[in-house]
């Protein structure tokens, strides 16, 4: 298999049945690729999709990252592709944390004060007692529910399909106009891209938050700004669309928006924990399993 990381090569080199082999992305491939079946990408598939010709064995793509949809129409037929789905849940939940908590609190605010020397009490907002809506019940869902409920705030998950505890989107026309804080942590699909709509941003309550850690093409950036613009939402948004958000966009001065730029899972030892995901689910095709993460459907 090939493995584009120093971190990578450690870890794999102790899954039984695995020969990993380096290789660089400003080289040529290693001769071993005429003979491997896994690889796992170190650049985004429009920059590795031309190399895999040069590999005929390829039967499986293992990723660093949860998100998928970078390789649309770039897998090749047979190919299977996995995520590394349940290493950067914990990261990115504490980033909607952070921002929830940052805005509740005006600590914006307050830092602005500081830096002019000014001394400005003053009575901020609250999570508990909020309610949340969160879109995503997968790991990052869960991770998220797990640190806001001891906040006191009440949560209720939202799935793509209904479940046990888990609300389906069917139901967000409902449960929107009941909610002082929506999140966001859906896949990019055909199915999510633009999910976030005007309708759906309309059915928000007045100051409602929406917090935005997915892919920013889940949400409807036009409609966003509008909503924005009107004072009607407040926005906290780790991801955009366009990305990276261009020169003189709106979403950089508008007050009521906290941008940050696709960092919430970027943490210390964040490869080392992709690694960790990325050798089990080696080790399961090794075994002759399916992976855990095995993306199904479009893309």
């Amino acid at each position: 298999m090939l493995v584009p990381h120093d971190e990578g090569f450690e870890a794999l080199s102790e899954v039984e049945g695995v020969r990993p082999v380096r290789y660089g992305l400003d080289e040529a491939l290693p001769p071993e690729a005429a003979e491997a079946e896994v690889l796992i990408p170190g650049a985004k598939a429009p920059r590795l999709a031309p190399l895999l010709r040069w590999m005929p064995r390829l039967r499986l793509i293992q990723l660093l990252s949860a998100g998928a949809e970078d390789w649309t129409g770039a897998l090749p037929s047979g190919v299977l592709l996995s995520t590394c789905r349940g290493a950067h849940g914990g990261s990115t939940a504490e980033w909607v944390m952070a921002v929830l908590l940052s805005v509740c609190r005006d600590l914006d605010g307050f830092a602005a004060a500081q830096r002019r020397g000014h001394w400005i009490p003053g009575t901020t907002d609250t999570l508990q007692g909020k309610r949340a809506v969160v879109l995503g019940a997968g790991d990052v869902g869960g991770q998220l529910r797990r640190r806001l409920e001891p906040f006191d705030t009440r949560v209720r998950m939202v799935g793509l399909t209904a479940r046990d505890d888990v609300h389906g989107v069917d139901e967000l026309p409902t449960l929107l106009p009941e909610s002082d804080i929506v999140v966001v942590l859906v896949p990019l699909t055909s199915r999510t891209h633009g999910m976030v709509d005007d309708a759906f941003l309309a059915a928000m309550p007045d100051h409602a938050l929406l917090v935005n850690a997915s892919r920013g093409g889940v949400v409807d950036t036009d409609a966003l700004v509008a909503h924005l613009s009107a004072g009607r939402l407040r926005a906290a948004l780790d991801v955009t669309d366009p990305e990276p958000l261009p020169d003189g966009h709106p979403l950089w001065t508008l007050p009521n928006v906290v941008v940050t730029p696709h960092i919430a899972g970027a943490v210390r030892d964040a490869r080392r924990r992709s690694y960790a995901v990325a050798a089990a689910e080696i080790a399961r095709y090794v075994q002759g399993e399916l992976p855990e993460n095995l993306v199904h459907g479009e893309y």
